[in-house]
């Protein structure tokens, strides 16, 4: 999912071709030479005879002179809700990131030090970092020295959400022309070193008559007066011929007294040929391998040094081209670093296919001890989420033991989950077991699809049909797709048509593995029924529909007809591979749904049925017809129908050998669980069909 990403430098900072800052070069070198894109960058307003380095910036004005930093952040902050955006970089301003954590608290907050933290208002306490530690994303030191001064207070010296990012450079491919010059670049005050410089430079220029310095910078809070007829003093000029400067540059200095927190005219200067003389400063010894480091930060060191390089001619080219080979911070490592901050990585992708996580909660059976596994959908369908490539967590809810506030529990339980494994679906097998306010959390903060599939009746004839709908019904708003095994256009609901498929009774061939076709038959016609499959015993004196319909085909059939009956007559209900022995010695077998014949509504005994190679009758106003010819199975209208049809074939074992092969066969080719669970995540998440939905046709 796209973020919206935004920088916002410190209000100071001239993010322009002129006046520019360390902060602007960062900033700047990072948008040149990253290919992803970056959404904003925002900084104060500038007067028109400036050029922004971007096309991207979204100039802030200020008007009060008073508490103007916090004019700015909020200012900042309506237009980061306006524009959606959710990622951002803060650079050097700790109280932009408190303010927009305090405010906007979803964002996701990156903060860049440039400078000593202890020296920054809302990061110069213990307290202050250890509530930027939790609350950032990540926060960036440009310097093993930032950082070390970061944790110089605190109890630990790392947190696994800080990192160092160097500042890099774009070397250049060949060593360029040099002339005797010696350059300063940078604020020209006591701080960066500028009046040991001045003191230094005169004398220098004075000894050596063929060589010349140039400064670039200004300060108008100090004046140091420096004069000579080879010495140019510059206001600032553009960064890119700054490093022109550099390239012709033989020599240059960089000293700041105070703790220099990187030093990026060393980076540059170096990079660029120059032989570059610093103090012992900060971080200014991880900018590049120099062997030029003033041992005093004083007049006479570094007249020494300098007069050291121009007395060696070959020492000096041999300084130069040591830093100019020897770059150690290019772009690439640094960029790259930068780019996880803004972007996130696709976690699935494969041949254009994606892969998914999801949490499955249905009765995989624990309850029962697996006694119903062969007939279990739950198992089925994430067992071809599987074999289809995605994760699949199976909680069984029915076997969850729940605490004392039972209504709060089975949801505790399963944001907890959610939140561990964050799954992009939550699929809820033959249950609708959450609570709504649980549900606008995982959608909220998850980004989590919901699905239902169901497989009880939900239109009338069936007894239980309201409750069943009503169930299903429950939060329909919050509940993306629903899968039911009887024809949406048949069902009266208030969810959105849009959102109901119908959801094939699915097959397994770890399952459905036997050719019950290739054992000898000693019954006609096989039916199983159960009321309740979870209560597992034959309960006396309940009659429905079923039985009814029994009893009648019982009759018509005057004794000519084996049956083979469970569940009925004093026969107890049989499961696993109890119930597949009794089918597999029937020659046919009947499927029969509670609640009367409604379209394409079945009992899951179908799967097992025709999976294993049974012959079935089905009622043909459930229109199976749709999907397998009359070879494949055989459609009936009442039970005259059923038993004339079933004299006529009973006996002809070749035909019943050849139909009973067809079913098995073609009910994997449409209705196999790798297909059925490839159509849920289709209809879900829009992905690219695998297979052909026959159901879908019709």
């Amino acid at each position: 999912m796209k973020s919206n990403t935004a920088i916002i430098l410190p209000l100071k900072e001239s993010f322009s071709d002129k006046d520019f800052g360390a902060v602007s070069i960062w900033v700047n070198y990072y948008l040149n030479n990253t290919n992803k894109k970056n959404d904003y960058i925002f900084c104060r307003r500038l007067s028109r005879n400036y050029r922004y380095l971007n096309k991207k910036v979204i100039p802030i004005s200020v008007q009060n002179k008073i508490y103007t930093n916090l004019q700015y952040i909020k200012k900042i902050s309506e237009e980061i809700e306006k524009k959606k955006i959710t990622i951002i970089e803060i650079h050097n301003r700790p109280e932009y990131a408190k303010y927009l954590i305090k405010y906007n608290p979803k964002l996701k907050i990156n903060l860049i030090f440039h400078n000593d933290p202890n020296t920054i208002r809302d990061s110069n306490s213990p307290n202050h970092k250890n509530f930027l530690l939790d609350k950032c994303n990540k926060i960036i030191f440009v310097s093993k020295w930032v950082k070390k001064r970061f944790f110089s207070d605190l109890n630990t010296k790392h947190k696994n959400n800080t990192d160092i990012i160097y500042n890099f450079i774009n070397p250049i491919k060949k060593f360029p022309k040099k002339r005797k010059i010696i350059v300063f670049s940078g604020k020209l005050n006591r701080s960066k070193g500028y009046e040991i410089f001045g003191n230094s430079i005169i004398e220098i220029l004075n000894k050596y008559p063929d060589w010349q310095a140039h400064v670039y910078g200004n300060e108008q809070r100090e004046t140091f007066i420096f004069k000579h007829p080879r010495l140019k003093l510059n206001n600032w000029i553009s960064h890119n011929n700054l490093l022109k400067v550099y390239e012709k540059s033989s020599i240059s200095v960089v000293n700041p007294t105070w703790e220099e927190p990187f030093g990026r005219t060393a980076l540059e200067s170096a990079s660029r040929g120059c032989a570059v003389i610093t103090s012992k400063s900060g971080g200014l010894s991880e900018t590049f391998n120099n062997n030029l480091i003033l041992n005093k930060n004083n007049k006479s060191e570094l007249i020494k040094k300098i007069s050291q390089l121009i007395d060696n001619p070959n020492q000096l080219k041999k300084v130069q081209f040591e830093n100019f080979n020897n770059i150690i911070h290019i772009p690439s490592k640094s960029v790259n670093s930068l780019d996880e901050l803004r972007f996130s990585k696709k976690v699935y992708s494969k041949d254009n296919k994606k892969f998914f996580k999801i949490l499955h909660i249905s009765n995989f059976g624990i309850k029962n001890d697996h006694r119903l596994f062969n007939l279990s959908i739950a198992k089925k369908i994430s067992n071809g989420l599987i074999r289809n490539g995605h994760d699949v967590i199976n909680f069984d809810y029915r076997n969850f033991k729940e605490g004392f506030f039972k209504n709060k529990s089975l949801d505790n339980k399963i944001l907890t989950i959610s939140k561990n494994y964050r799954p992009n679906l939550i699929l809820f097998g033959h249950n609708n077991s959450l609570s709504r306010t649980t549900l606008l959390n995982i959608k909220k903060n998850l980004n989590t699809k919901i699905a239902l599939w169901y497989e009880d009746h939900v239109i009338k004839g069936d007894p239980s049909f309201r409750k069943n709908l009503d169930l299903i019904e429950k939060n329909n708003d919050l509940i993306d797709n629903y899968f039911i095994t009887t024809s949406p256009d048949i069902i009266k609901t208030k969810i959105k048509r849009s959102k109901i498929n119908f959801l094939p009774i699915p097959v397994d061939p770890n399952i459905e593995n036997g050719d019950f076709y290739k054992f000898k038959k000693s019954k006609d016609l096989f039916f199983a029924l159960s009321h309740g499959v979870n209560y597992g015993k034959l309960k006396k004196n309940i009659i429905d529909e079923r039985s009814q319909f029994l009893d009648k085909l019982i009759s018509i059939s005057n004794d000519k007809i084996k049956f083979n009956i469970l569940g009925l007559y004093n026969e107890e209900p049989k499961w696993n591979y109890e119930f597949n022995k009794e089918l597999m010695y029937s020659k046919t077998a009947l499927n029969l749904s509670r609640g009367g014949p409604s379209k394409y509504a079945s009992s899951n005994r179908i799967a097992t049925l025709m999976g294993n190679g049974v012959l079935t009758f089905i009622n043909e106003k459930i229109k199976f017809q749709d999907f397998f010819k009359d070879g494949e199975i055989i459609t009936y209208k009442d039970e005259k129908d059923l038993i004339k049809k079933l004299i006529s074939i009973k006996d002809n074992s070749k035909e019943i050998l050849k139909r009973s092969k067809l079913a098995k066969k073609n009910y994997f080719k449409y209705f196999e669980n790798i297909i059925i669970s490839d159509f849920m995540i289709f209809k879900i998440f829009n992905t690219k069909k695998k297979y052909k939905y026959i159901w879908t046709n019709v």
